[in-house]
């Protein structure tokens, strides 16, 4: 495992097999997602998201187009749909690349729709001081 501090939005190589099924395996870029509250404690596992050089035209929300970009070499698709946790020891490389903030933000959503997250807006209203939480599915 190569010691580091991970950051969200950050693309390093993972040793993903064994895998089951449909599963994606091998060694491939992954896209680090998970929280920088538990990055910053250098928790134990992280969740990731599986980058594929195999390239599918909108495919939305199932995959995200990421450029090539710093060491990552070639254009891929985020496999939103394949999100799971690895151990850390599984991320075997340097940082290759990274995304920028408007990218995860895109990413993010889609996300919460493949997890089918709901998105809660809160406003008050103008018939009096009570404030109503509306969830949109």
């Amino acid at each position: 495992m190569v010691l580091t501090m991970f950051k969200k939005g950050e693309v390093y190589l993972a040793r993903l097999n064994p895998r089951k099924g449909n599963e994606v395996g091998k060694v491939r870029p992954v896209l680090i997602f998970q929280t920088n509250m538990l990055n910053d404690i250098e928790h134990p596992t992280t969740v990731i998201i599986p980058l594929s050089t195999y390239l599918i035209n909108d495919a939305y929300p199932l995959r995200y187009r990421v450029e090539k970009r710093e060491t990552l070499e070639q254009d891929s698709d985020l496999l939103c749909d394949q999100i799971r946790t690895i151990d850390n020891q599984r991320i075997i490389s340097d940082k290759l690349a990274e995304l920028s903030l408007k990218e995860l933000l895109e990413v993010d959503e889609q996300v919460r729709i493949v997890l089918g997250l709901a998105i809660v807006i809160t406003f008050t209203s103008y018939l009096g001081n009570s404030s109503k939480t509306y969830p949109i599915i």
